[in-house]
């Protein structure tokens, strides 16, 4: 199962990203395929925190529209939404442990952590920090 990071997300909504049309396409492919693929909720929270804010996006997208944008992908049949259970404290600390993260990056480990507890097979991520978590496979769906 494929996951995906913030990122990727914001570049498919943001018709400014110079991603947008690459990572659209991407995202599109995962929502209307039959392939379970999935998002970590920590990425549904930090998109809207992303795409709203005046200070990153001006003008920020409308709360309305970033409403609307994650309710399509939430619609899609094949989502998996990734949230806590009981296998991910032991996730979250070997990730801790092994990684040796701290401050901001609990945020990164947290999602790792997320993926590896629900046995994703790859997480789709334009950030290069996911690779110090060795035991998750990332990749960018829009390098080429």
């Amino acid at each position: 199962m494929i996951a995906v990071d913030t990122n990727i997300l914001v570049y498919a909504h943001r018709g400014d990203s110079a991603f947008h049309a690459s990572a659209l396409q991407r995202v599109r492919e995962l929502a209307e395929g039959a392939a379970a693929w999935a998002i970590p909720w920590p990425c549904v929270h930090e998109f809207f925190a992303i795409v709203t804010h005046p200070r990153i996006y001006a003008p920020p997208t409308p709360s309305p529209k970033a409403l609307h944008q994650l309710d399509v992908w939430l619609e899609s049949p094949s989502l998996v939404l990734l949230a806590e259970t009981e296998a991910y404290w032991p996730a979250l600390r070997r990730v801790l442990a092994g990684s040796n993260v701290h401050g901001p990056r609990v945020h990164d480990a947290r999602i790792a952590s997320l993926c590896l507890a629900h046995s994703v097979t790859e997480l789709w991520s334009a950030d290069r920090d996911f690779s110090r978590f060795t035991d998750l496979h990332v990749s960018n769906p829009l390098s080429a």
